[in-house]
């Protein structure tokens, strides 16, 4: 399957597994926001600390943005393979294109840690 045309680089695993539990530690200590045209305002404010996108979104135009909006506001964004789990991560119960953490809450040092090893990868 190829890549869809906003995923820039690949996550590997264990990122991706930091990046459900950062959503799930914001989700339940701190402030998260779904959905993206939500997390588009966000960023474009410079209001989130992490975006975390699905790799799974039809059609890729949804977040075709993101990426390059993300790097303009310097915030840090990770991808997941499927934005059931992002859903579910998020407390939503239904699938999500993006979520945004405003505040980590309880997982900020493994947000700080994510968003480090996310800028080693995109060199």
């Amino acid at each position: 399957m190829a890549k869809p045309i906003y995923v820039r680089y690949e996550t590997p695993k264990e990122l991706v597994d930091k990046a459900y539990q950062v959503v799930e530690l914001a989700r339940d200590s701190g402030k998260l926001r779904k959905g993206t045209n939500e997390v588009t305002k966000l960023v474009e404010r410079g209001e989130a600390q992490l975006v975390v996108m699905a790799e799974d979104v039809t059609p890729e135009e949804i977040l075709a943005h993101m990426p390059l909006l993300c790097e303009e506001k310097g915030i840090p964004y990770a991808y997941v393979p499927s934005k059931q789990e992002l859903g579910v991560a998020a407390g939503l119960g239904k699938a999500t294109a993006s979520c945004a953490v405003l505040d980590p809450g309880k997982g900020k040092p493994m947000l700080d840690e994510l968003a480090a090893k996310m800028r080693a990868l995109k060199k």
